[in-house]
């Protein structure tokens, strides 16, 4: 997890108006919409784990 991403102006729009639509997708409570998509990290971080580890054991 240390990787770290320069996003451009045109970028960082972009991403704005997603997490204002996360937001207001979750009744503008930031806070659980905050809890969600580390619940939705966690599920895809371990998705990615899977993926790697049959990747090592095919080689």
């Amino acid at each position: 997890m240390d990787h770290i991403v320069t996003l451009d102006s045109r970028q960082e729009a972009a991403l704005q108006a997603i997490a204002d639509r996360f937001i207001a997708w979750h009744k503008g409570d930031a806070v659980r919409a905050l809890k969600e998509m580390i619940v939705l990290n966690g599920h895809l971080q371990e998705q990615l784990d899977a993926v790697e580890g049959s990747r090592r054991a095919t080689r």
